[in-house]
């Protein structure tokens, strides 16, 4: 393994990897075990990724901390003790930190350097920084995450706001004291769910601006159960091969019946238990026929809310917060804690803009087409450009100079989700068309870097990308599954919908985790079928 100071660093290191959080320090790891020197630009001041910038109050992972970690070290998973069925911010990224020292990480790691852009010049990937230098690498591996660019508010007149406005995508390090302050949240996604409680306990008054009214399941969230974590590590190796072979990369039963064959009282009875189980998964798990028949999922998206009229006391306000746009899952749900029960304090409102739409924000608050409402403090929970954003942020251009934002001018094209024709030695982890956002992402970052260091171990030295009509049959394939479902019924990130003048097309591949991984096992074992390799 070659190891280098700071001082030292190579300008022409095999592998640039792009990004720091949980796969690109999974991928840094990898790639030592090849002997591979690889220099890792991070934008932000620390490592962690997603765990880094988003640190708005309730920021919480919607996966249970005992599936949402590192599967590649036996010691590690014995080592580390979760605190909680479904993990906090914090904690995340002390855990992201023990995994970089234990592993001696760090040292490979160049924190507050942006990679700005990355030209194929016919043989290396010369990528530039914001610190000004070029280095020139053999392949490009960018693990710039899904959910990592905020999305530009297309509202007018933020400049002109007087307070303090906070991006839950970019939390203040220090945090934020709300006490008898006046607080408008814009924005009911995963965010605008999980601080809207917290808020709400600090603020003297609260008005949340929605848009579009969330399914939204409780999470039940506990301390761990010390005996529940011996039994998982007890027998991990089961159940990480049963996540990855899982359609979600998670746990649970896969459901058998319809609903639709089932009886009014059966159903009833299916929706409470997976209720108050508390997960996401554990709705959608009940009937198989949920995800592509509509009348099917009308069964449990009333079932939901029905809930909300029964927890929300006035009727207005419930109507306003039951979704009524979109099937249940659709458009990616949200784990709640206390955020629906937020709405009967006397100093929370609801203000509905699909009824009265903000027009713009004033000097002292938030415009509507019926009033204006004076506030404090702005927090933007208004989501972000996935899967595409993060990637189209840098200019990448591969043979012949072509940019990837032209070729993805129609919306984004790729091979399994991990490469693009005409652009040679680059991977994409969890890019589109792979089930990424879609997943346990833990379960599929692992399964891409895997992929990846494999296929470098192979190609040793060699040049790789994917053939137009490998590209072109696997982004046919990705479609065409996507619109068997109901997901297309919803105007959602998952198809670029919230982006104004983004291409509306699918994203994420919805064929199954345990599908997908035997797809791309099989590619690599006939000699990457789809992709060219020379030298």
């Amino acid at each position: 393994m070659t190891s280098f100071s700071s001082r030292t660093r190579p300008s022409s290191p095999d592998v640039v990897v792009v990004g720091a959080g949980l796969a690109g320090l999974y991928q840094l790891h990898r790639l030592r075990e090849l002997g591979l020197t690889s220099r890792v630009f991070e934008a932000g001041s620390g490592i962690g990724g997603t765990w880094y910038w988003n640190r708005y109050p309730g920021a919480r992972c919607d996966v249970e901390s005992l599936e949402y970690s590192y599967s590649f070290s036996e010691e590690l998973e014995q080592e580390w003790e979760w605190t909680e069925r479904y993990p906090a911010q914090p904690e995340i990224l002390r855990y992201v930190e023990h995994v970089a020292d234990r592993f001696d990480l760090r040292r490979d790691v160049e924190l507050n350097t942006r990679v700005e852009a990355a030209v194929w010049n016919g043989e290396r990937w010369e990528v530039t920084t914001s610190r000004g230098e070029t280095v020139a690498a053999r392949y490009c591996i960018f693990a710039t995450g899904c959910l990592s660019k905020p999305k530009d508010l297309e509202i007018p007149g933020l400049d002109e706001f007087a307070g303090p406005i906070h991006s839950t995508a970019r939390w203040p390090h220090e945090g934020v004291d709300f006490s008898g302050r006046r607080v408008a949240v814009v924005g009911t996604g995963s965010s605008g769910v999980q601080s809207v409680p917290l808020i709400a306990a600090q603020a003297a008054e609260l008005t949340v601006f929605q848009r579009t009214a969330n399914y939204v399941v409780p999470a039940h969230n506990a301390p761990m159960d010390p005996a529940a974590q011996a039994a998982r590590k007890a027998d991990y190796r089961r159940y990480r091969a049963e996540a990855r072979e899982s359609a979600a990369g998670l746990l649970g039963a896969v459901p058998e019946g319809n609903a639709l064959d089932a009886t009014p009282e059966e159903r009833q009875a299916a929706f409470e238990g997976a209720w108050a189980e508390g997960s996401l998964g554990a709705l959608r798990r009940t009937y198989a026929d949920l995800g592509i028949d509509l009348a099917a999922n009308d069964t449990v998206a009333d079932f939901i809310r029905d809930k909300i009229r029964e927890t929300v006391h006035d009727p207005d306000t419930a109507l306003a917060l039951a979704p009524d746009d979109h099937p249940f899952g659709t458009k990616r749900p949200c784990l709640d804690t206390g955020y629906f029960e937020t709405f009967n304090l006397p100093h929370v409102r609801l203000v509905d803009v699909r009824k009265t739409p903000i027009l713009e924000f004033t000097a002292h608050g938030v415009r509507t087409t019926e009033e204006t409402v004076e506030v404090d403090d702005l927090v933007l929970a208004t989501g972000f450009d996935a899967m595409t954003g993060a990637l189209l942020a840098i200019d990448i251009r591969g043979r012949d100079g072509v940019r990837l934002a032209d070729e993805w001018a129609a919306g984004p094209r790729t091979y399994l989700g991990l490469g693009v024709a005409g652009f040679p030695n680059l991977f994409t982890i969890t890019g589109p068309g792979s089930p990424s956002v879609l997943s346990n992402m833990m379960v599929s970052i692992e399964q891409h870097v895997d992929w990846i260091t494999e296929c470098l171990r192979r190609l040793d030295g060699a040049t790789i990308e994917p053939t137009p009509e490998a590209q072109r049959t696997w982004v046919e394939h990705v479609a065409e599954v996507g619109a068997s479902t109901l997901y297309p019924l919803a105007n959602s990130w998952y198809l670029g919908s919230n982006v104004p003048g983004k291409p509306r097309v699918f994203l994420p591949y919805i064929g199954g985790v345990g599908a997908y991984r035997a797809i791309c096992d099989e590619i690599a074992a006939d000699g990457y079928r789809g992709f060219l390799t020379a030298g």
